[in-house]
């Protein structure tokens, strides 16, 4: 599966009938957005198992509460905005503090969005549901990710929150990579610098930002921290010590998100310095994907410009 470009939605909605089809607790609930999805396929074959509630994301995340305690598993998909920004409360109350079992997934985050623009690019869904105590927090980076992270959170017992584009990505793992929820992957092993990344558009740039790095003498360690809560912090730990400088790099806003979470590790247990990378006090906007990595500075390109910039500063602050 390695280096071929496959689509996410495609993916989650295949993994989704395959799980459904071992477990009759599986079920799919959508907000007027299956053709969007995808999950037609799902509805097809699992018509009593599937809820289409219309444009109304906060009752959707209501039933799926409704589901879970009679039983079933559900999983809630819907634009990241509007999963975060519309059906927030009732997500927190309704699913997390009540203790359920509620699986929420958030599709198109941030640039991800492309054409549709600043209104739907959820830039704060991250920071907003590491809010709620015990929520699992995940993001993908590649279709492998994604089948597997799917898994765990299938078998976890409480709710998560998954972001994940719909469309196209690289393919970064082999199929023998192994996953587990609050664990980082390290990619790619360096001595000088640390780039923990997270997600679709992250992940690959920051190995390509890597590559182009080493071409110019700096070895450089790349994390895939795909599970952003609960953070793994014994390998954020490890990096820093190891090499003394961190990079975060998110399709987020840097307040409140993957940058913060690692921040707020550092702070408390071994302060480094570090860099955010990600969305900086901005809305979002129209345009193609490529046109919107290069306005919020995330090419691999743009990446390594940054963190050469903040190596050198700090090796002139020493």
């Amino acid at each position: 599966m390695k280096d071929k470009i496959l689509e996410m939605r495609k993916v989650y909605t295949q993994a989704l009938i395959g799980h459904a089809e071992k477990d009759d607790r599986v079920v799919i609930l959508e907000a007027d957005l299956m053709a969007a999805h995808g999950t037609k396929a799902f509805e097809d074959k699992f018509p009593e198992r599937s809820f289409n509630v219309g444009v109304a994301e906060a009752n959707m995340v209501g039933i799926a509460s409704g589901l879970s305690l009679g039983g079933k598993i559900p999983f809630a998909t819907t634009f990241a905005c509007f999963a975060s920004r519309r059906a927030y409360d009732q997500f927190f109350i309704s699913s997390n503090y009540a203790q359920l079992n509620v699986k929420l997934v958030g599709t198109d985050p941030g640039i991800t969005a492309t054409y549709n623009g600043g209104t739907h690019m959820g830039f704060e869904d991250v920071s907003m549901m590491r809010a709620i105590p015990n929520l699992v927090v995940f993001e993908p980076s590649d279709p492998v990710s994604l089948i597997k992270l799917m898994g765990q959170s299938l078998t976890h017992n409480g709710c998560t929150y998954m972001r994940m584009p719909r469309k196209e990505c690289e393919v970064v793992y082999d199929e023998k990579q192994d996953f587990e929820l609050g664990k980082g992957v390290v990619v790619k092993v360096g001595t000088d610098v640390t780039i923990i990344a997270a997600g679709t558009v992250c992940v690959p740039e920051s190995l390509k930002a890597a590559g182009l790095l080493e071409a110019e003498g700096l070895s450089v360690a790349v994390i895939d921290m795909h599970t952003i809560k609960p953070i793994d912090k014994a390998l954020v730990l490890e990096y820093a010590k190891k090499t003394g400088i961190i990079i975060t790099c998110e399709n987020h806003n840097i307040n409140g998100g993957l940058g913060s979470a690692v921040a707020e590790v550092l702070g408390e247990y071994q302060p480094t310095p570090i860099k955010r990378l990600g969305i900086n006090e901005k809305f979002g906007e129209v345009g193609g994907l490529d046109y919107l990595m290069g306005v919020y500075r995330l090419k691999a390109s743009q990446i390594a410009e940054d963190v050469k910039l903040f190596v050198d500063k700090n090796a002139k602050d020493k």
